[in-house]
């Protein structure tokens, strides 16, 4: 299979609009994992994520089951250090950024380096910006930082360029899980603009018109999770907005 970040770089190159598709094993477990597989392959999204803020369910048997009903690649979206699978195509080593807590930052990453390393995963270096989406996500619990403000675009445009600096291969703007608000456009245009490197966007996005305007902003790969963990049914004119 092709590397994952080939396939982002590749997309990126042609201005092709890609989706992933977020699945939290604690939520999505048995048949009902089985009825969301066949809808994604229906709908056939460019990437399954896998992971949660506060999960304790197997990510690795998660991801069995997946690859034995689909071949789109699975890519580990960690919340903590735990949250591995080997037998995932690739791993998004998050570095939450926009936060002060040195945890997050890279205190889990060091806990995990070795048994990264062991599973020769590729891993892609991913800056995370938590943006404010209107209400006290899992992520802001979990790592205990504060979002960056809806206005504050300065702000994300110096941490997302930092990030990029700092060697990170993607920038990830998340308004987080069941935020109220998606990412602002402006916003998402102005990091879009000071960065070279693929943008990815997620938290918040429930409608069509959301995700079209997210892509029209400047982002690469749209992420949906929370919103279809009840309305799954919604996944594939989600996916069709790509095209």
């Amino acid at each position: 299979m092709q590397k994952v970040f080939d396939i982002i770089t590749t997309a990126v190159s042609d201005k092709k609009r890609l989706f992933a598709v977020l699945i939290d094993p604690e939520k999505c477990v048995g048949t009902a994992l089985d009825k969301v597989i066949t809808i994604i392959n229906h709908a056939n999204p460019d990437f399954i994520f896998v992971g949660g803020s506060q999960l304790q369910q197997s990510v690795e048997k998660t991801i069995t089951h997946i690859k034995l009903l689909t071949k789109i690649p699975v890519v580990l979206f960690p919340g903590n250090r735990l949250q591995l699978g080997n037998n995932a195509d690739a791993l998004l080593l998050l570095s939450l950024i926009s936060g002060r807590n040195a945890e997050w930052l890279i205190g889990q990453h060091v806990k995990a380096a070795k048994a990264i390393q062991q599973s020769r995963l590729e891993t892609i270096s991913t800056g995370y910006l938590l943006i404010d989406g209107g209400n006290t996500t899992a992520v802001e619990r979990v790592s205990k930082t504060t979002p960056i403000h809806r206005d504050a675009i300065d702000e994300a445009v110096s941490t997302a360029l930092a990030g990029q600096l700092l060697g990170n291969k993607l920038i990830y703007l998340e308004a987080g899980s069941g935020a109220k608000n998606p990412v602002p456009t402006a916003l998402i245009k102005a990091v879009k603009a000071a960065i070279d490197i693929p943008l990815i966007v997620g938290g918040g996005l429930t409608s069509t018109d959301a995700i079209e305007q997210a892509y029209k902003a400047g982002a690469d790969i749209v992420v949906v999770g929370n919103y279809l963990e009840s309305h799954m049914e919604a996944l594939i004119p989600f996916c069709a907005v790509r095209n």
